[in-house]
């Protein structure tokens, strides 16, 4: 059997011998601040499956936290990336143009479910590269200085980024950090204040927002509300779409320009492929988009899409970057859009959404200490609690997570409070893979309850 078909098998001790001599080397030549969550050294991968090097096979269901929606290795990436380093590397596109650059903008421009008929694509290398350079585009489009963000966000790890995003334990010692950077509530409807229906819970969070306005920035000194459809680190919290319509409204009224934030979302994860698809649909289509990790199977490649008319604002030279449109990149970036399409990785992401979903709700049911269950098509997470009050149950989460990596299950944990686990399996992951996930993630729930 194929490690791309197989299922997790554990064959020493963890980790083996050959791996912790590899920690050893990592401890003396790797920053300690480059934190690592699991002892695994990897020795390669196929689909959903890794081996390490000492031949234990693991279920990865973080996929490079978002990267590999498309899995490792694809064979197509491979042949592809192989064709075009026979070509060259890199061209940077002040100087030279690359054509691949050009085709994977044309592509994602037909796609990209920002308002607008004509769409430009800029590419970066990176999601925090992303984010800051849609505010720069924003900022550049509607001669405003000022953005807001929200509570429970993660934008990146650039100056700028990691003051918009809001855990700052990603910032400790950074500052001190830009101006014109504004914090709202976002709707945790599962946390929202008092007794509240869901339709009373976004009215309070709108209210919220709009105090913003007569607090901190008026609306007429706000370029941009930036957000993320589900929030990442901060728990897997989806954006209600009723909320997402009144921030569009709340944008079109004052001349805002509305940023979803796409970077761990996009790319088939949502049961579309971004979950702005869902907004474009309902009429709320945010004005830029950002996008990153599974752009490209596991290549640095990343970038923003919008109109036309908002990138003509921006004065020429203030965005840029030497590796940016990577020819290796964007090769495997344009075959990773092809496949996705022809084979439908949204709906393989809706599949694994229904399996998941029903099982983690059959667990909410059984164990008093899930306390919610959460997310948008494939992109879930779990959140754990101690009792009535909804206290947070980090300690259970952390120990799940190392239960379950012993048996060959790698998760991982996420929330304000770190008491979610989220889930982000490739979505190339068979049947049997993904039933023997949940088996082996509800025996470290029990072994630790």
């Amino acid at each position: 059997m194929s490690l791309r078909e197989s299922l997790p098998a554990i064959k020493t001790e963890l980790p083996g011998p050959i791996a912790k001599a590899a920690l050893e080397k990592r401890a003396q030549v790797i920053p300690a601040a480059v934190k690592s969550i699991y002892p695994i050294v990897i020795k390669r991968g196929e689909g959903a499956m890794i081996e390490d090097v000492d031949g234990n096979v693991f279920l990865d269901w973080i996929g490079g936290v978002g990267v590999l929606n498309i899995g490792y290795t694809h064979p197509e990436l491979v042949a592809a990336v192989k064709d075009q380093a026979d070509k060259y590397f890199h061209s940077m596109m002040n100087i030279t143009t690359n054509p691949l650059y050009l085709d994977y903008a044309e592509a994602l421009g037909k796609i990209g479910p920002v308002r607008g008929d004509a769409k430009q694509v800029f590419l970066t290398n990176t999601g925090a590269e992303s984010d800051e350079n849609a505010v720069k585009i924003a900022k550049g489009a509607t001669g405003r200085p000022n953005i807001i963000v929200f509570s429970g966000s993660f934008h990146g790890r650039t100056l700028l980024t990691m003051t918009m995003t809001s855990k700052k334990a990603y910032a400790i010692g950074m500052g001190p950090f830009p101006d014109g950077v504004y914090r709202a509530e976002f709707p945790y409807l599962y946390r929202a204040p008092g007794d509240l229906s869901e339709a009373e819970a976004i009215s309070y969070y709108i209210e919220r927002l709009e105090s913003l306005f007569d607090t901190h920035s008026p609306a007429k000194h706000v370029a941009a509300i930036v957000f993320e459809p589900v929030q990442g680190e901060g728990g897997f919290v989806p954006a209600p779409l009723e909320w997402v319509k009144a921030v569009r409204k709340i944008c079109d009224d004052n001349g805002i320009l509305l940023i979803t934030d796409e970077v761990q979302t996009g790319f088939a994860r949502s049961g579309r492929m971004f979950v702005s698809d869902y907004y474009k649909e309902a009429g709320c289509a945010p004005d830029i988009m950002t996008f990153a990790k599974s752009v490209a199977g596991g290549l640095p490649l990343a970038g923003v899409v919008t109109s036309k008319e908002i990138m003509e604002k921006v004065t020429p030279g203030t965005i840029g970057g030497t590796f940016n449109g990577n020819a290796l990149s964007c090769a495997s970036a344009l075959k990773v859009l092809e496949i996705m399409q022809r084979d439908d990785y949204p709906a393989k992401a809706r599949h694994i959404a229904d399996i998941a979903t029903k099982k983690f709700l059959e667990w909410k049911a059984k164990y008093p200490v899930i306390g919610d269950v959460r997310g948008v098509g494939a992109m879930l997470g779990v959140e754990f609690i101690k009792d009535e009050k909804k206290t947070p149950n980090p300690e259970l989460v952390n120990a799940v997570v190392a239960s379950a990596w012993k048996k060959g299950l790698m998760i991982e944990s996420a929330g304000t409070f770190g008491n979610a686990i989220r889930f982000l399996c490739p979505l190339c992951v068979t049947d049997e893979q993904l039933e023997k996930g949940l088996e082996i993630l509800e025996e470290a729930l029990r072994e630790n309850l």
